[in-house]
């Protein structure tokens, strides 16, 4: 890979301005210096993170996340450092020849996993272009999947013998162990087997696009297991991803809409009529790594289950899961049961666009669902009925969307506007209250986690090394050991970079500690410290001052502890004068 030097890094990082780049993925609002929006690295309810155009540096006041604008496209694509430097000079129109390999990051040990999937795709989809996969391509083909499709989702066939893949990997030196690592070979009685047989294979990628497992289904007769997923390994967390995540972010940052399906066929349909900003969460309840992907992609989020029974009640917890991190969804509700897959090939691309381009709003749709299987002609129903939407309204923060369905609950009840309004407001106040003794328990929880001024003195001092040359001097001058070893690392890594560059400056130097997470965290820390911009030097002496004395406490103690056990009095005299000198250096 072709080495591109720090001043070249800072020299295109100097070239783009940050509030440009981050507002390519995601709104920001201006307000004051700094601009704000909402931070895509946690379930942010609310704008948290804020991006300065004269820093140059983004941070978030919620989760911590900080960095500089190769940070943000490193963390938000899922890329490496040299990738992301790559793609915001793209981005700025830069011409840097930097030659970059697209990896997943991951540790070297889990390297052979991610080469055993590549090779049982190539296998798999090598055996469905011969003539042992005439029946499967038939069985493809009536259910509309053409080679087109076939070529694009990389769909394969594992044969009826049991060991192909298993002695595929063999003749390629892999271990058995990494195959049973790898979930695509098992060990019985008769000796290590592959897991799947006579099935056709759809392979899983992760957020970047590598294969990490499996979906096989039969494809003749009936069988108990329609499909079989590969089992949770390493590298394949189901939580973690969401089916055609790679293809569908592009389109869906794009059209700012993505849409979300509950199976991966309904997704290959859609694709292979154009729709391109669909995802799938195979099945799972949407997690919040799920949540942190979607945020990514598009603020427009339109739930597409399928339209049985089973998929209304999907829909409605998915729903509340994102209600719950501020996401409000939309929602398509199919009819006749149909799932996407059906509908399109029963009805075309034209009418399924015309329902996802007129959504129901979430509580149209809850209010339709609260009200199934239920007589409203009943007192006892309809007095349930009304408990449920007054739940669901309290916590809601769209108060057009409030009013309009208390209106519309008021009409179908029979129940005074007002009347249903204090109830929406009593529950919410309750709701409040429980959440405020909440807040008072993780206040109380703070300050039992009481700082020492040790810590606070270096943290302090760093902070005002990032912010001045003459502070960095102090430092080398005066301070010899800093006691938090994190700290001292970071620390030593500003003088140097100092010394080397002549300057300093945050978002450059966030750059120059690269992937070191455990330094940049504690950077991310310091730089969000409720600290003036400007100091006075007595501020600087009093940070040297309490870090030096802790250095002296602390080899005091050391060396009390070296006198208990040494025998020899005038040894014990030696280091007892060494003690009186240092208490005296520390007055």
């Amino acid at each position: 890979m072709a080495m591109i030097s720090t001043e070249q890094i800072n020299e295109i990082r100097k070239n783009v301005d940050i509030v440009d780049i981050i507002s390519s993925y995601l709104p920001l609002t201006p307000k004051g210096k700094n601009f704000f929006g909402v931070c895509p690295f946690h379930d942010d309810t609310n704008p948290s993170m804020s991006v300065s155009k004269d820093k140059q540096i983004y941070t978030c006041f919620s989760c911590g996340a900080t960095g500089n604008v190769f940070r943000f496209v490193m963390d938000y694509e899922n890329i490496s450092f040299p990738e992301a430097v790559k793609l915001v000079a793209e981005k700025a129109g830069l011409n840097v020849q930097i030659d970059v390999h697209t990896k997943q990051k991951h540790t070297a040990h889990l390297e052979p996993l991610y080469e055993m999937y590549e090779l049982s795709e190539k296998l798999y989809q090598n055996n469905i272009h011969t003539a042992r996969g005439v029946e499967a391509k038939k069985y493809l083909s009536q259910r509309d999947i053409n080679d087109d499709i076939i070529r694009e989702f990389g769909i394969g066939l594992a044969l009826q013998q049991r060991d192909v893949l298993t002695k595929l990997f063999l003749s390629k030196n892999y271990r058995y162990e990494e195959m049973l690592r790898s979930g695509l070979v098992i060990k019985n009685d008769y000796g290590y087997l592959d897991i799947y047989c006579d099935r056709i294979m759809f392979p899983l990628w992760d957020i970047t696009g590598k294969i990490v497992g499996y979906s096989g289904r039969i494809y003749k007769g009936d069988g108990n297991f329609k499909y079989i997923n590969t089992k949770e390994t390493e590298i394949f967390k189901k939580g973690e991803m969401l089916y055609n995540y790679h293809r569908a972010k592009d389109e869906a940052r794009r059209l700012n809409t993505i849409l979300i399906m509950e199976g991966f066929m309904d997704v290959i349909r859609a694709y292979s009529v154009g729709i391109k900003n669909a995802v799938a969460t195979m099945g799972t309840a949407v997690t919040k790594e799920h949540i942190v992907l979607l945020k990514r992609m598009a603020k427009n989020i339109v739930l597409v289950f399928d339209g049985d029974a089973a998929g209304a009640k999907a829909t409605y917890a998915c729903a509340n899961e994102l209600l719950a991190v501020g996401i409000t969804p939309k929602i398509v509700r199919l009819e006749e049961n149909l799932d996407p897959d059906e509908y399109i090939k029963k009805y075309g691309k034209e009418k399924f666009l015309r329902k996802v381009d007129h959504p129901m709003n979430v509580m149209d749709f809850k209010i339709s669902y609260l009200k199934e299987h239920r007589d409203l002609t009943s007192n006892e129903d309809l007095s349930l009925y009304i408990h449920d939407v007054i739940n669901e309204l309290a916590p809601m923060n769209d108060e057009v969307l409030k009013e309009i369905t208390i209106q519309k609950i008021s009409k179908e009840s029979g129940l005074d506007e007002e009347f249903l309004k204090k109830q929406v407001e009593e529950k919410s106040l309750k709701n409040r209250g429980q959440a405020s003794t909440s807040l008072k328990k993780e206040k109380q929880e703070v300050k039992r986690s009481h700082m020492s001024k040790y810590t606070l003195a270096e943290q302090n001092l760093i902070y005002y090394m990032l912010k001045s040359p003459e502070v960095i001097k102090i430092y080398d001058k005066k301070m010899t050991y800093m006691p938090t070893e994190v700290y001292r690392f970071l620390a030593r890594n500003i003088s140097y970079y100092y010394k080397t560059y002549h300057e300093i400056n945050e978002a450059d130097f966030i750059s120059f500690l690269g992937d070191n997470q455990v330094l940049l965290d504690a950077l991310s820390h310091i730089l969000m410290l409720p600290l003036k911009e400007t100091y006075h030097l007595e501020e600087i002496e009093d940070y040297v001052r309490v870090i030096r004395e802790y250095n002296v406490t602390y080899e005091q103690q050391r060396l009390k502890r070296q006198m208990e056990t040494v025998t020899d009095p005038l040894e014990k005299a030696q280091i007892a004068q060494k003690i009186i000198e240092l208490k005296v250096k520390g007055e």
